[in-house]
Order: C-alpha cells, then structure tokens, then sequence
C-alpha cells in the first residue's frame, strides 16, 4: 500500500470511529412523528396543559350538578361575661354566661342557570344547654326546608359560565391537537436537516473515491501527455478537497444526529439512518375549504371569540351593578324546638320566610359610569384586535394552501431534475475516462448533481413542512378528509 492510500485509510477509520458502539435505528418520517408524538419531551408538556383544561372544564360541569354538604360543630363551648339588658331596672348590666352548643345541617343546592338563582333544600339540627343559676337544655329542628334565592336585577354568571367554559374546554382541546401538528413539524424539520446531512455525508464520501479515482487516472494520462500538468493539479486539489468536505460533512452530520436523538428522547450515541419519503400523493387543497376548517378548528380563532365573549361578560357585569340591586329569597319548611330530643320532630310548625332587598346607589360621583364605559371601550378594542386577527389568521391559511399546492409540482420538477444530473454526470465521468471530456465538463456536471440532490430533498422537506402547517392551521387531514378533532375525540372517548 503506498503512501497516499494509506492516508486514505486512516482518514477513513477515523471518520467512522464516532458511529462505532453506537445503538443503530432506521427511521422513516412517519415513525419519527408517532415517536415525537408518544415520548417528545414537547409532546409531554402539552398533554399535561391539556390536562390541566381539561379537569378545569371538568370542575365546571360538575359545579352545575346538584351539590350536598353537611357541616358539623360537634362541640362548642363558652364562659364569659356578656352584657345584657335588664327589663326590671331598665338598665343594660353585664351577666356569666357559660352554655354548650352542638348541631348539624344538611344542605343540597342546584344552580339555576336560566335565572342566576339558586334552589337549596336542607334540614337542621342544634342543642344548647345553658349551666347556672336557670340550668336548662333545647333542641331545635327543622326537618326539612324548601328554598330559592335569586338576584332580581343583577349579574347572572351562570349565564356567561355556560357560554364561556365549553368554548374554553374546545379551544384548550384543539390547543393540544394544533401543538402536537407543531410537534410533527418540528420533528419534520429536524428529520430533513438530519436527512440533508447524510446526503451531504453520502456525497463527500462518494467525492473522495470518484476524485481519488480520477487523480489515479489523471495521473495515468498525464504520463502519456494526454492532459496538462495543470489538469493533474486541478485533479489533486479536488481530491483534497473532497477529503476536507468529507471531515466538515461528518461533523455536520454528528450535530443534525444528535439533534433528533434528544428531541425524539433517544441515548446521545444513537446512530439514526433515514428513509426518505416517496413521493407523496397529490392532494388538492381549496383555499375556501381550508378557510371554513380554519374558522371552525383553529385554537386562535377560538382564542378571539372567548376574548369577544369575556369583554361582553365584563360589560354585563359592570352595567348590572351600576342600576340598583334587588334580590328576593324565599323558603318553606318545618321547625321545632323543644327540651326533649323525642319531642323536636312531633307537632312540627310550619315554617315561611320571604325576604326582598333592594339596593340603590345615590351619590357615587361617577364612579359606577365610568366603570361602564371603560368596559364598553374595552369590548371595542377587543372587537377591532379580534378582526385583525382573523385577517392575519386568514392571510397565513391562504398563504399556506397557495405554497403547499405550489411545492407539490415542484418535488415532480426536483425528482426529474435529480433523475437527468445523475444520468448526465455518469455520462461525463465515463467520458472523461475515456478521453473524450475535460475536467471543467466533469465538475461542472458533478456540482449539478449534487445541487440536484440538494433541491430534491429541500422539495421533499417543504412540502411535508407545508402539509403538517395546513394539517395544525385547519385541524383537518386532507389525505382522509378527517376532522384531527373529531379523530381525537373517537381515540379518547370523549
């Protein structure tokens, strides 16, 4: 072996020494994307948001189910001195006082969401005993109670609650769905870097053999005067060239590597070999049709109209406290007190009780007003930033659409291309092997060929870049023609 190619060699085992030990895995770009999507430390963080709206809109709709709650003072006892009035000498006097308390109740209640009212049925229980100088002990009962209290005039949050609270729950839903498409694009990203990279490394390490070949051979002409020394030089400097590119390609393939390992969650050391996707189905997406999903599906847009409906919430709210306030509660049931416990539930007595309050402000200087016509101005400017962005919203679907359909004619165009380079550069090199092509023709035919794998892998990275951003914009597989919601919600079971 003669000195050159001994360098060669070496150079070659140390190029492969990074991948040797290394735990080996071929992904293609759908596996990458299932992976992202099941064990991403992104894809864990948005699951666990999602969660957290989900147990929030959970909580909401178990507020609106009838509610039962018993509270308990077991025990309650006090000494002191109090001060009482004396009917007898018509004067207030400070007395002891020492008693013992303990009593129950058991309350139901049910929002009333139509009215902002709420009905409760309940029944109580308490014993006294008071110790000293007139020792006596009560019971008091009242064994059941029927009753409604409702603010007549006022702010009804029940109302807004429930137009507000499943519109968050869909848009936190489709939230998770357009961030785990983020994640396919993301991992979509990094899969083609990673994927331009080994081309890159296949091509230096296919330059080095094909320019030390040719130096060989330039070597072998020259000899025979049949090309310039300045041709041989040519040849010899692409050689080191190549050998130099080599070196630089294989770093920039460690990085690209590493890169998807840590995102994907793998060992650092995992060495991953890529499939590229074939060529991918034609699929024809209508700006119209892609404007109506967005509308429907997108988080943002959703985000806009709980924004609208939270700034008329607040206007409600501000301009039913600034009229008077007027409220009625209303209750009907039994009571009973007596010193003997078999005694409280017998001869119950009918139990009403009715009351009305009314509030009116008189004097607030203005304060109430201003308050409503802050909220009014706040609903405006809400109004105006929710158009804008939905025209901003609309502009990037239509955007989008336009360059996904426009990168589906071109990876026909870059595949063709690719195709003719290669055919044209094994021409040349068989050409100028035998004589019949000087080296400008051979490089130049070489750098088209690997420009041509370039663009066809750029092609392929924009196309399936421009897909998942259509797919988190509208929520919509246009492949199967599949809402990603309605999907979601079949796998969970919701």
């Amino acid at each position: 072996m003669n000195r050159y190619n001994y360098k060669i060699g070496v150079i070659a085992v140390l190029l492969l020494c990074p991948f040797l030990g290394r735990a080996q895995m071929e992904l293609t770009l759908d596996k990458a994307i299932a992976l992202a999507a099941d064990s991403s430390l992104e894809a864990f963080r948005m699951k666990n948001l999602f969660l957290s709206g989900y147990w929030e809109y959970r909580t909401y709709q178990a507020g609106r189910l009838p509610s039962l709650t018993l509270d308990l003072t077991p025990a309650q006892y006090y000494r002191d001195i109090t001060r009482r009035y004396d009917s007898e000498s018509d004067l207030d006097v400070y007395r002891k006082q020492q008693s013992f308390y303990a009593g129950g109740s058991l309350e139901m209640k049910q929002n009333f969401d139509l009215f902002g009212g709420t009905f409760f049925l309940d029944s109580d229980l308490g014993y006294i005993r008071n110790f000293g100088d007139n020792t006596y002990s009560q019971f008091t009962s009242v064994p059941v109670r029927l009753g409604y209290r409702q603010s007549l005039l006022g702010y009804n949050p029940f109302k807004w609650s429930r137009k507000i609270e499943p519109l968050k729950y869909e848009k936190v839903k489709k939230e998770f769905i357009y961030n785990m498409e983020g994640v396919s694009e993301q991992v979509t990203n990094h899969f083609f870097v990673l994927a331009m990279a080994q081309a890159e490394y296949d091509l230096a390490k296919e330059n080095v053999a094909s320019t030390d070949t040719l130096y060989i051979t330039g070597k072998r002409r020259h000899e025979i005067a049949a090309i310039s020394q300045a041709d041989l030089l040519t040849l010899r400097l692409d050689a080191v060239n190549a050998r130099n590119t080599l070196q630089n390609a294989q770093i920039a393939l460690q990085r690209a590597m590493f890169s998807l390992a840590s995102f994907l969650g793998f060992e650092k050391n995992t060495e991953i070999r890529l499939r590229l996707p074939g060529k991918p189905m034609q699929v024809k997406v209508s700006v119209d049709e892609a404007l109506v999903l967005a509308r429907e599906n997108n988080p943002s847009f959703l985000s806009l109209r709980q924004q609208v409906l939270e700034a008329e919430q607040v206007l409600d709210k501000t301009k039913k406290e600034a009229m008077f306030n007027a409220s009625v509660s209303a209750s009907i049931g039994f009571n009973q007190v007596s010193d003997k416990f078999n005694q409280v539930y017998r001869d119950l007595l009918q139990q009403d009780v009715v009351s009305v309050s009314v509030s009116i402000p008189l004097v607030d200087w203005g304060v109430r007003k201003g308050k409503k016509n802050m909220a009014q101005n706040n609903l405006n400017v809400v109004k105006i930033s929710s158009e804008q962005g939905s025209l901003s919203l609309e502009e990037d679907v239509i955007m989008t659409v336009s360059d996904f359909n426009t990168q589906q004619s071109m990876i026909v165009s870059a595949e063709e291309a690719l195709d003719l380079a290669q055919m044209a550069y094994a021409q040349t090199r068989q050409r100028f092997m035998i004589g019949k092509a000087d080296i400008n023709s051979l490089t130049l035919s070489h750098n088209r060929q690997q420009e041509a794998q370039r663009n066809y892998i750029s092609a392929l990275q924009n196309y399936w870049l421009s897909y998942y951003k259509i797919r988190k914009l509208t929520l919509h597989d246009f492949e199967t023609g599949v809402s990603l919601s309605s999907e979601f919600d079949f796998k969970n079971g919701l």
